[in-house]
């Protein structure tokens, strides 16, 4: 978990710190359950006291962004998301007042009023049901849930390309790039997307995204003894889902990695396994030679509070 503070700034570090993963709990980088690290890991991390970092804790504990859980380590609660969707539909309803007062003070109607913003909000969807957009994952499984899941999100026009897509740069993606109103990729990988993409124009935004928490609840539930299997298409998304387990607090899994395409091999492979953790583009593969196995696909979703960011941002670029 990276954190930027301004120590110069004069608003007292504890403050930043409960503010900064407040904003990263907001758009999704840290989702329910993420295991927070401890308060002598973060102050290690970002240079500064174990003082300011418990006082930080305990701001947003009270807050119920975060719970503390005796001997386990400290998480990001399940109701996070709610309480600061509640915070923002309050703050959207001070806005609303603010416009109709000012509507109100005018001359103008109420009923002008509500007639302006549905206007207003018809206009916005509509540009937004004829932009188009383009999903970048570093393996093809993610790129394509993630652009599907984009233009459900958005109603935008999704299509989806791999950062191998834009090393290569064929004819069809730089015809895929040219007809796009704006790029989208996760958050770590916008940089590489920015510099690959540099001489197209195009606008760059990340958005969060994070293991299905059903999944993980269901997989910690499974005895200690299980023997997992993981079978997937690429080595990223390998590395991404291990990263994911460690993240969750089951680095302990006893868990075999393969993304072989030889349907002998996998049999043979998945035949010592109890139950096997599928990616979704493997997931007909698997089935095929491991009916007789638990089998549980091993998703990734756009973070919904991510999605609301971006569609803000695409409003106020003008895209939409």
């Amino acid at each position: 978990m990276e954190l930027e503070l301004n120590k110069g700034s004069g608003i007292p570090l504890y403050k930043q710190v409960r503010n900064a993963i407040t904003e990263k709990i907001r758009q999704g980088e840290l989702p329910e359950g993420y295991r927070m690290p401890t308060e002598r890991e973060l102050s290690d991390q970002l240079k500064i006291s174990r003082n300011t970092v418990s006082s930080a804790y305990r701001d947003l504990e009270k807050e119920g962004l975060i719970l503390s859980h005796q001997g386990k380590g400290t998480f990001v609660s399940m109701d996070s998301r709610e309480i600061l969707e509640d915070e923002g539909y309050d703050r959207i309803l001070r806005f609303v007042d603010l416009g109709l007062d000012e509507a109100l003070s005018t001359g103008m109607e109420a009923k002008a009023f509500l007639k302006l913003v549905e206007n207003r909000v018809s206009e916005k969807i509509h540009r937004l049901r004829n932009a188009s957009a383009v999903y970048v994952e570093c393996n093809t499984e993610q790129a394509r849930s993630f652009a599907k899941q984009l233009a459900e999100g958005t109603n935008l026009t999704c299509e989806a390309l791999t950062l191998q897509d834009l090393e290569e740069m064929s004819d069809e993606t730089r015809l895929t790039l040219y007809n796009a109103r704006v790029v989208v990729s996760t958050f770590n990988h916008v940089p590489e997307v920015m510099e690959a993409i540099q001489g197209f124009g195009k606008t760059v935004l990340g958005v969060a995204i994070h293991p299905d928490l059903r999944t993980m609840i269901r997989i910690a539930r499974l005895p200690l003894s299980t023997r997992f299997a993981f079978v997937c298409i690429s080595l990223e998304f390998r590395e991404k889902v291990r990263d994911a387990l460690m993240g969750a607090g089951l680095s302990d899994l006893d868990v075999i990695y393969t993304n072989t395409a030889n349907e002998q091999e996998l049999q043979e492979l998945l035949f010592a396994r109890d139950v096997i953790l599928v990616s979704p583009g493997r997931y007909r593969d698997v089935v095929k030679v491991a009916k007789d196995k638990e089998i549980i696909p091993l998703l990734y979703n756009l973070d919904d509070g991510s999605l609301k960011t971006l569609k803000q941002r695409l409003l106020e670029l003008n895209i939409v």
